[in-house]
């Protein structure tokens, strides 16, 4: 089975936010800023969001996504 993955990083934001893995506050304020922010994500930030969701067991960005 092949997994989707998210196209978009608010999507990706809130299903972590909505999860049950735990988050450190600055993980929280991160995924709720880009929550609520349509600004492209900087490479960091990319990175950082890639190893929460590989973390919290969730798909990946898909291709492009981060942009």
């Amino acid at each position: 089975m092949t997994e989707r993955s998210f196209s978009n990083h608010r999507a990706a934001a809130l299903a972590l936010l909505n999860g049950t893995s735990r988050l450190s506050r600055k993980a929280g304020q991160f995924l709720g800023q880009l929550a609520v922010d349509s600004t492209p994500m900087s490479e960091a930030q990319a990175d950082w969001l890639a190893k929460l969701l590989d973390r919290a067991g969730l798909p990946p960005m898909a291709e492009g996504g981060a942009k």
